[in-house]
């Protein structure tokens, strides 16, 4: 298999655990404010699907993101999060409400943009150098860590926040 081919499988797959993780979340579930420093799964599935959103457009195609064009106000947040560093996400995540069925329709909207990039490169984009905030990456190193490994990430913690409520966390 080669690495375009394994990449594509890879964002399919991020995207379909996250889905199977969010089974069975409630408004309930996904507003109780845990302690400590963790945010809701509410805040970590907005930030997941608005994150690749972010990435993907922003980043990747120069464009804006969908929540703020074809999707602006239906997103199914109460509020965007604040720009700037990941620290300030913090607050918004404790403040922020959550349509889930909205934010489920957006988040395929976001699953299907991405593919459909995905779709669009070839063996040699990969290697395209681009500027992040951990400095220039390669394509490549952007779509297996900041868009799979994030998704991954952020479901790792919706499904320990479910087991916090006594709910099944991962889907398997």
């Amino acid at each position: 298999m080669d690495a375009l081919t394994l990449l594509k499988q890879q964002v399919k797959d991020a995207h379909g655990l996250l889905d199977a993780t969010m089974q069975g979340v409630t408004p309930q579930h996904a507003h109780w404010q845990p302690a400590g420093k963790a945010n809701p799964i509410s805040a970590c599935y907005a930030h997941v699907v608005l994150g690749e959103d972010f990435v993907v457009n922003g980043m990747l195609k120069g464009a804006p993101p969908l929540c703020a064009t074809s999707w602006a106000g239906k997103a199914g947040v109460s509020e965007m999060p604040p720009p700037g560093p990941l620290s300030n996400w913090f607050d918004w995540g404790r403040k922020v409400k959550v349509d889930l069925a909205a934010m489920k329709k957006y988040s395929e909207a976001v699953y299907a943009n991405s593919d459909s990039y995905v779709a669009t490169l070839k063996d040699a984009d990969l290697s395209r150098k681009i500027a992040t905030p951990a400095g220039e990456q390669t394509l490549a190193w952007i779509l297996s860590n900041i868009l799979v490994g994030h998704i991954h990430d952020f479901t790792g913690e919706i499904s320990c926040l479910k087991g916090l409520q006594g709910l099944k966390g991962y889907p398997f």
